[in-house]
């Protein structure tokens, strides 16, 4: 198995940070459009879709509104507000599962919040793509996401007690939750003290990076909810050792929207 991860992430890692980083306009799009409607086959997986017909005609789906809100850029800030919206009716359905599965348990509630999930964390890579600074923008909501990964992994292995959502995901604790939002925060204090940031951009800085981190723990809670209602593991196992691209990217579906609507109210880019 650890072979197995080891092989995938060679492979992955280069071309993840290629189609992140040298893409741009049209490529970069089709490229994350790609990642995302292998996210969403795997997804009609989740909402107990077996039959293979029914799980590509929901990614063909995912697909042709990607091209939509390609062509009809306006609908970004309406996309981005029903995401936020949607993220913080994910904490209340994450804290209170399994009663919470009563609301969204049918396969056709279950398609419509893949939606909810899916094409905001696409349009959200877009706008920060063309962003000023828009390559150092993604590289930092990944930074983020992956310096708390990091710093939850390690300090819940070495002082997790508590557990954080046991119904959902038994393996998470308060401590790895504490310990990777102090990760990214030092991490933020770090290169604010390098940049020379005003008092004030700090304290946004590291405000901002804590709702980041905390709004994309909630990403991962919330498709451990749907892979445990759905009695799965794993998303899918397009990668081996790793699992489907949704065990992935779970994280950075709720981070990469919730980052974009920051920097757009402090003034950093309009959709």
């Amino acid at each position: 198995m650890l072979k197995q991860r080891i092989i995938t992430a060679l492979l992955l890692v280069p071309v993840a940070l290629c189609g992140f980083f040298l893409l741009e306009g049209g490529a970069f799009a089709l490229f994350i459009g790609a990642v995302v409607t292998l996210g969403a086959w795997e997804w009609a997986r989740l909402a107990g879709f077996v039959a293979q017909p029914v799980r590509v005609a929901y990614a063909v789906l995912v697909a042709l509104l990607l091209v939509v809100l390609y062509r009809l850029p306006a609908l970004a800030p309406w996309l981005l507000g029903v995401a936020i919206g949607w993220w913080l009716l994910a904490i209340g359905l994450v804290l209170s599962f399994p009663s919470s599965s009563r609301y969204w348990a049918g396969g056709p509630s279950k398609l419509l919040i893949g939606l909810l999930i899916l094409l905001p964390a696409w349009q959200g890579l877009l706008l920060l793509k063309h962003w000023p600074l828009g390559n150092g923008l993604i590289l930092t909501v990944l930074v983020l996401v992956w310096s708390a990964d990091i710093g939850a992994y390690f300090s819940g292995k070495a002082f997790g007690k508590s557990k954080l959502a046991p119904r959902v995901s038994p393996g998470k604790s308060w401590e790895g939750l504490c310990g990777g939002l102090l990760a990214s925060l030092l991490l933020t204090l770090l290169v604010g003290l390098y940049r020379d940031w005003a008092l004030t951009e700090l304290a946004l800085a590291l405000l901002g990076a804590a709702l980041v981190v905390l709004i994309s723990v909630i990403g991962d809670l919330t498709e451990s909810m749907f892979k445990r209602q759905a009695g799965l593991k794993d998303s899918s196992h397009l990668l081996p050792g790793h699992g489907g691209v949704l065990d992935r990217i779970d994280s950075l579906t709720a981070a990469v929207p919730v980052f974009a609507v920051l920097l757009w109210c402090v003034g950093w880019g309009a959709p």
